[in-house]
């Protein structure tokens, strides 16, 4: 089991200016993100919900990890099996700057799944074209994402780490969402350190052993020195 897990959210890849859609501003031609990301919403109108996804992956592709994704593909690098990076985001940041034991527990942006077969695969182009399924051939395919009302992959693997884990540290979290904003809880609860690093405060601050406020690209490079011991 992992020593340490590390929980990141929209924060972090904010500052690689992916947008949180939680800001003031986060709306997309009008909608809430709530109603482009529910199963309600994709039955009601499935294009909508597909040309919202298809231009989130092609708002990912264009922009880089930062400082703070690099810090933990290098901390990974030197721990091993002794980190487990839980993320809720769904792009594809963490990988890109190197880190390979990612945890994506609302899916990934860059995958789909096909509801005629239940195949989970690599997007094989706009999903508003209604591309066909790569292995069954019909043209059901919806983004491979968790959406508000749907339960996160990765759950029983995650809640085993936090019971076992020394030490939990959030990145970016808004503590808004569930059930990522109780890992600090089941953490502690076990006997872990716990640590937030965050721009501002956030809905669960008051839980967290420490508390760091400040940019990411700052904060994570510094933390994860300390944690290498430089």
């Amino acid at each position: 089991m992992p020593r340490l897990v590390v929980l990141t959210g929209a924060g972090i890849s904010a500052e690689s200016g992916v947008p949180t859609f939680r800001d003031a501003g986060g709306l997309w031609e009008g909608h809430r993100v709530e109603d482009v990301a529910t199963p309600e919403a994709f039955e009601r109108d499935p294009d909508t919900v597909q040309r919202f996804y298809d231009a989130r992956r092609r708002a990912v592709a264009s922009v880089a990890p930062n400082p703070a994704h690099a810090a933990l593909a290098h901390l990974e690098a030197r721990l091993g099996d002794d980190l487990l990076l839980v993320t809720q985001n769904i792009d594809d940041l963490h990988e890109r700057a190197g880190s390979v034991r990612v945890r994506h527990m609302h899916g990934e942006i860059g995958r789909a799944s096909c509801l005629a077969c239940g195949s989970r695969v690599d997007v094989p182009g706009d999903l508003a074209d209604a591309p066909p399924c790569p292995v069954c051939g019909e043209r059901m395919l919806r983004p491979d994402v968790v959406w508000f009302g749907e339960m996160p992959y990765w759950l029983d693997d995650i809640d085993a780490a936090l019971v076992a884990c020394e030490r939990f540290v959030a990145i970016g979290t808004s503590g808004a969402v569930h059930p990522a904003a109780g890992f600090v809880l089941t953490a502690s609860a076990f006997g872990a350190a716990t640590l937030e690093l965050n721009l501002a405060e956030s809905e669960i601050t008051p839980f967290f052993s420490e508390s760091r406020l400040g940019r990411a690209t700052v904060l994570v490079p510094q933390w994860v020195d300390e944690v290498l011991g430089g």
